[in-house]
């Protein structure tokens, strides 16, 4: 009998045999790995939670009970327990289920996640909220006690990776001495995303492999057993005194002296042990850490193997592991890692820095070529952003690569230690825009608006790979600050001579020495429209200009970055429909091209293209613009196109807006 259609609350686990529960972590693991292999999703880490999760839920009782996923995604097993088995189908589609906690989707999710190391403050908030809403007693044992003191216990379950990040550490500081009743369950899999770095992976790694403790119980048995007739006795003796020795060598000192009990190493995939020391430590009083030892990818050969590949896939072949859909192009990182290599080839000051995202943002050809100058500084993009103004004011050309919606967590250090200072830091965001699938907590589409308020800042947006590698040669030129953003898709869109047909014109060339880089051929050259022109090469990029791509009249459209092939279409829409618009490509969000600014005012209608939040956006600066960008609004999962299509962000609906308003 298959058990997992019967699980449909966590209440029905409370039922089953520890031979049932086990056979249950099977079912759970084939359903992942099959479903996950037809939508792609967070596989590695989920795999690895199984037996923890079971346990969990088994143990406490949700949604009283309150658990708190870090990151979260590594939640997919806890959402198979609380009904939504069903759903998956849908995981990580428009509309569809999550692959994060979200509070709005069901109530035995706590609290929301999707970026790292901040479980333990949330949950010792809602800890802290509970005690106000109790009777004060704590957790009292009245069966007549209606409060939330009487049962609610709250638990933060977060991985070895999350405690890199300094957030995880500010909510231990505070949990330890507030003598509030928690759980913090350390899911410790050696690993985050990419290998763990640092101190406290070494400290947990002491722990984990217990060496010194291992060898020191080794040496003590032996030399008791040489001893005559008491050797025996003592060795016996010894078992008795183990735990004293065990608590001095090999218990998370660090987390006591923080004030938290610890238990533990436990082994994250023995049920009956799991469940046997939470029913324990639920019963103590005040802050207590239990540290667990699972494997990422387990049960799944090639999630176990290559955890770091499965740890975001898309869909896979499930005998092979190889996804179905083969790249045939490079994307936007592959680009970056490539170029940068080249330039740290020729520029020894260069060196590269990753939050524990090196592979994720094309670094790991540099980490080989060049691992004195790489520098993975684990989840902490704060401290990745200050060490790299440390090392630019040493004299070194930081490279600091972090994906677009993690740079958040970095603004204050952007603007306080890099900006004020005018340190010529490069920061490349990566994932910039619309992301898709991984939904609100990962979409890039803030970074034009928390960065172009920030003095001394020049911000880039490439419209090609292409000026993507000049971006970054300009970039060294600049000693100052720079950031440049950049999308996730593959590197395709329209060439250079596709453009060219887009950027028919019988127009003259300008004759007032306009400062922006015109990339339209020779009056020689120009054809009537539908012929096509030469093919062009790329203008090199100038500080603070724009390229020319067509010239109009009346209409001007001015795109930002990889909304390029978007206003292409635009316009080669409204070239059909007897339009004849001007085209610009903005390439530098900061400085504005002051030149082109004033060369606006000629045009009647003005229209700018991003893939950012309208408020605080390009398009904000631009006086008398159109704003085409996303609303004031969390922008759901999604693939891009059905993203662009719902917000009519897409060539066609931004051609029909056009029209209709520049008829009037």
């Amino acid at each position: 009998m298959n058990i997992l259609p019967t699980i449909n609350s966590p209440q029905d686990l409370k039922r089953l045999n520890a031979g049932a529960l086990l056979a249950l972590a099977g079912e759970v693991r084939e359903f992942l790995v099959q479903s996950l292999s037809d939508t792609g999703g967070h596989l590695a880490s989920n795999l690895g939670v199984v037996e923890l999760t079971l346990a969990l839920h088994r143990v406490f009782d949700t949604p009283g009970d309150k658990i708190v996923w870090d990151v979260g995604h590594q939640s997919y097993v806890h959402k198979i327990l609380t009904g939504r088995r069903d759903d998956f189908l849908a995981l990580r589609k428009l509309d569809g289920l999550s692959g994060f906690p979200k509070m709005h989707e069901s109530a035995h999710d706590a609290f929301g996640a999707g970026h790292s190391s901040t479980a333990i403050s949330a949950a010792l908030g809602l800890a802290k909220a509970r005690d106000l809403r109790g009777c004060g007693k704590g957790r009292c044992k009245k069966a007549s006690c209606k409060k939330a003191c009487r049962q609610d216990r709250v638990i933060a379950v977060v991985g070895d990776g999350s405690m890199t990040g300094g957030l995880a550490f500010e909510g231990l500081n505070n949990a330890g001495r507030s003598n509030t009743d928690l759980l913090v369950v350390l899911n410790d899999n050696q690993m985050s995303i990419c290998r763990n770095v640092g101190a406290i992976s070494r400290h947990l790694n002491e722990i984990r492999t217990t060496g010194g403790y291992l060898g020191a119980k080794a040496g003590v048995h032996r030399l008791l057993e040489d001893l005559p007739l008491v050797g025996a006795p003592l060795t016996r003796g010894l078992e008795s005194f183990k735990s004293l020795v065990k608590r001095a060598v090999l218990q998370g000192v660090l987390f006591e002296e923080m004030g938290f009990r610890y238990f533990g190493p436990v082994d994250g995939h023995d049920i009956k042990a799991l469940t046997a020391v939470m029913e324990a430590v639920k019963k103590i009083r005040g802050p207590v850490l239990l540290h667990v030892l699972t494997k990422k990818g387990k049960g799944y050969n090639c999630a176990e193997r290559s955890p770091t590949n499965f740890h975001g896939v898309g869909t896979f072949h499930i005998d092979t592991g190889e996804p179905t859909k083969v790249r045939t192009s490079l994307s936007y990182t592959d680009v970056f890692g490539q170029h940068l290599c080249k330039l740290a080839e020729k520029d020894k000051r260069i060196v590269a820095v990753s939050a524990a995202m090196s592979d994720g943002t094309g670094l790991e050809e540099f980490t080989k070529r060049f691992p004195r100058r790489f520098f993975d500084v684990g989840i902490a993009e704060g401290h990745a952003v200050t060490f790299a103004a440390g090392l630019a004011a040493g004299g070194l050309r930081p490279v600091v690569a972090i994906y677009s919606s993690f740079m958040q967590r970095a603004y204050d250090q952007i603007l306080h230690d890099v900006a004020i200072q005018n340190l010529p830091v490069i920061l490349c965001l990566d994932r910039a825009g619309i992301v898709g699938e991984d939904g609100e907590t990962h979409q890039g589409l803030y970074d034009l608006a928390y960065l172009s308020h920030i003095p001394n800042l020049t911000i880039l947006a490439p419209s090609t790979t292409q000026e993507l590698t000049a971006m970054l040669d300009h970039a060294l030129t600049i000693n100052a600050p720079v950031a440049i953003r950049y999308p996730r898709p593959l590197a395709g869109g329209a060439p250079r001579e596709a453009i060219c047909e887009a950027s028919i014109s019988t127009s003259q060339p300008e004759a007032d020495g306009m400062a922006h880089v015109e990339s339209s051929t020779p009056a020689s050259a120009q054809n009537p429209v539908g012929r096509k022109m030469r093919p062009t090469e790329m203008p090199p990029i100038i500080q603070g200009q724009a390229e020319t791509i067509r010239r109009g009249k009346e209409i001007a459209i001015i795109s930002v970055g990889a909304m390029r092939d978007t206003a292409l279409a635009v316009v080669e829409t409204l070239i059909a429909s007897g339009n004849d618009p001007s085209l610009y490509n903005a390439r530098f969000v900061k400085p504005i091209d002051a030149n082109l600014l004033e060369k606006l005012r000629e045009y009647k209608h003005i229209f700018t293209i991003e893939d950012g939040v309208a408020i605080g956006g390009f398009g904000s600066r631009v006086n008398g613009a159109h704003v085409f960008a996303f609303p004031d609004s969390f922008i759901e999962a999604g693939t891009r196109e059905e993203l662009f299509a719902r917000y009519s962000l897409d060539a066609i609906s931004i051609a029909n807006k056009i029209q209709m308003l520049t008829s009037n």
